[in-house]
């Protein structure tokens, strides 16, 4: 599949953007953007230094919407650490650092964003509210 598809797949199809009954085990972080109207409310749910469930809501342009989907997508069922490592990885490809493509699975459909400087804010955006969360847990 191609970058383009796997973003819109994500953007329209997402399992993860939904509202559902979460109780208070959920840790909640709201997160959004400085230039535009891109806001997300990301639910994590962790047991045992694990990511066990996720899902989130707001109103997000695709890349971000698509971004989150695929971020959750690769962090639920993993430890904090593996998690943290995942977001840094991340960061090093789209900040232009020495990255591992293989270890980013579906994300690295977002590798050609740093022709777009615009476009980083909006794909890193979930990345910036999960690793809220994860500072306050490690």
């Amino acid at each position: 599949m191609e970058s383009r598809e796997v973003i819109m797949n994500h953007y329209t199809s997402s399992p993860y953007k939904k509202s559902k009954n979460l109780d208070k085990s959920y840790q909640k972080v709201t997160t959004q953007s400085d230039s535009c109207i891109d806001h997300l409310d990301i639910f994590v749910k962790i047991e045992e230094d694990k990511i066990v469930d996720a899902c989130f809501e707001g109103e997000a342009c695709a890349i971000a919407t698509s971004s989150c989907s695929i971020l959750l997508d690769n962090c639920i069922n993993k430890d904090l650490n593996e998690v943290k490592d995942f977001i840094k990885n991340f960061e090093n490809m789209i900040y232009e650092y020495p990255y591992n493509e293989e270890e980013l699975h579906e994300t690295a459909v977002f590798k050609e964003i740093v022709k777009q400087g615009n476009r980083k804010s909006c794909a890193y955006l979930p990345y910036k509210g999960l690793k809220k969360i994860l500072d306050k847990k490690l």
